[in-house]
């Protein structure tokens, strides 16, 4: 089939080019901020490109420059952002391992099992959808506080581990579609519902979970405000929170703009490479699943 060049196709691919344009523009500025020297940053402030790149502010970032010349280009002297990036990867890795793990079987469950009042447990399971998020703090808050888990890494991960009621509805879509009869089959072995849940229904569901652990990690990466209230402590920071803390240190009467851009695109870099490498499946998943 020869493709042919429409009116109808040029006006698509040019209102695409536009609408990509718009959403990368900003992150060029950001990349043009973090590689121009922190002294020309406003003399440079319109050009699209830096007429003298550097990785200056990349090495502040990472904490490799002296404290004094990071002082002398107008830096903040307590940057620790290697520390917080290595809060937020261990904080995103233990909730998405826990929560997808607990989802999957929580979703197998409403799925497979038989029990008195499943579906409307699973019915006000779901309605919790229906809460926003911030109602939630302040109760979260209090038990923790009451617990002793301020400023501790327990403390910031505890609402997060278990299931959420996105992951367990997605999850369960799935589990409906597997064929019973290898769940059958496994029971006349003697199997018990434990068993054919961890070695049949887990190895062939490694395309939902991993599409349910890509769309976690990168809602865990970017979360912020719980962190915040409950690790004040600048060695239990994760990487949002130091960016936060880090915009509202102006020792030169304004932020270390060039210093938080660079900060910002190493937080950026992984859930980028992410989306590039693992996007696709991640739309098929949600098509497969019945999701818009």
């Amino acid at each position: 089939m020869v493709y042919q060049l429409t009116p109808g196709r040029i006006v698509a691919w040019v209102l695409l080019a536009v609408l990509i344009f718009i959403t990368l523009f900003p992150l060029w500025i950001v990349i043009k901020t973090a590689i121009t020297h922190p002294k020309e940053l406003f003399e440079q402030a319109t050009l699209l490109f830096p007429s003298d790149p550097t990785l200056l502010n990349f090495r502040r970032a990472l904490g490799m420059v002296s404290l004094e010349e990071n002082l002398a280009v107008g830096g903040v002297a307590n940057i620790n952002f290697l520390t917080a990036m290595r809060n937020s990867v261990l904080f995103t890795l233990t909730i998405v391992v826990s929560q997808t793990f607990f989802s999957a079987m929580a979703a197998y469950a409403f799925a497979r099992l038989r029990f008195p009042g499943r579906d409307l447990i699973f019915f006000l399971f779901l309605a919790a959808t229906m809460i926003p998020g911030a109602v939630l703090f302040i109760p979260n808050f209090i038990l923790v506080k009451n617990l002793g888990w301020l400023n501790t890494f327990q403390g910031m991960v505890a609402p997060f581990v278990l299931m959420t009621p996105f992951a367990v509805f997605f999850l369960r879509q799935f589990f409906l579609a597997v064929p019973k009869e290898l769940e059958e089959a496994a029971y006349l072995d003697g199997a018990s519902p434990f068993y054919v849940f961890w070695r049949i229904i887990l190895p062939i569901s490694k395309t939902p979970l991993v599409t349910l652990a890509i769309l976690t990690t990168i809602n865990t990466w970017n979360e912020f405000f719980w962190p915040w209230i409950v690790s004040k402590d600048n060695n239990m920071q994760v990487l949002t929170v130091a960016l936060k803390m880090f915009q509202s240190q102006t020792p030169q009467g304004s932020p270390d703009w060039t210093g938080l851009m660079a900060a910002t695109f190493l937080a950026i870099i992984p859930v980028f490479i992410l989306l590039v490498v693992l996007g696709r499946q991640v739309v098929e998943s949600l098509q497969f699943s019945g999701l818009k």
